[in-house]
């Protein structure tokens, strides 16, 4: 019974490896496509939702069967659970980088954002690139590290989100009513982002640790 729940989960481990490099690929194509604005990139990441949709539906079956036949305790029964718990955060951040994506299609040709915003929303976007870049890394690996690291630094991306209301709000502020509440989307989708590939991070680090660095950040201010 051991040898086939080993089985189970290693497939398990691969698809969800297979989920976080769509996830990446979504969001950094979601980046080209509102940084163009690249009406192509846009309709990629949103054809390209309904296969996360079917990865996290694939990995909740296969975690439900092994919750129902192999009645796992202990560690084992907090990876399955875990698992299904950071299934449905990567399918939302799948979701939020459609939502980005659709908004550039909705203003095309037009560029959802006016030019004044470009240069914030680069920055936010290269911050999400790096992110996507880790959430590979932290799941081929289960690399707490790589975890811990956008734990902390998600501290950035908070701060670039607020840029983005203190911009409405200035004189240097051009746009149109139209692209001011894109401008207020976007930069809560991708701010969004960000708070799911934290709670992802999170979430590994309890599957490999046992420990849930959210009960405890200081712990976490120390790493290199």
């Amino acid at each position: 019974m051991r040898v086939i729940f080993n089985e189970e989960m290693r497939q398990v481990a691969d698809d969800m490896e297979q989920m976080a490099g769509a996830v990446s690929h979504a969001i950094k194509t979601a980046g080209v496509a509102l940084l163009g604005p690249d009406l192509e990139a846009a309709q990629e990441v949103i054809d390209g939702d309904q296969a996360i949709d079917e990865l996290e539906s694939t990995v909740i079956d296969q975690c439900v069967q092994l919750l129902a036949k192999q009645s796992p305790v202990a560690t084992d029964l907090r990876v399955v659970v875990s698992t299904l718990r950071l299934a449905a955060t990567f399918e939302r951040m799948g979701d939020l980088s459609r939502h980005v994506a659709e908004a550039v299609r909705r203003s095309y040709p037009d560029a959802p954002l006016p030019p004044e915003a470009r240069e914030l929303f680069a920055q936010m976007q290269a911050f999400l690139d790096t992110l996507a870049d880790r959430l590979v890394d932290m799941m081929s690996e289960r690399d707490t590290k790589v975890a811990e690291r956008i734990i902390v630094e998600d501290d950035q991306l908070d701060k670039l989100h607020q840029q983005t209301f203190d911009l409405a709000l200035s004189d240097k502020w051009q746009g149109s009513k139209q692209q001011m509440i894109d401008l207020v989307l976007l930069a809560r989708f991708m701010e969004r982002i960000g708070d799911h590939g934290v709670s992802a991070a999170r979430r590994v680090v309890y599957i490999v640790s046992g420990f849930d660095p959210s009960k405890d950040p200081k712990d976490l201010e120390d790493i290199d």
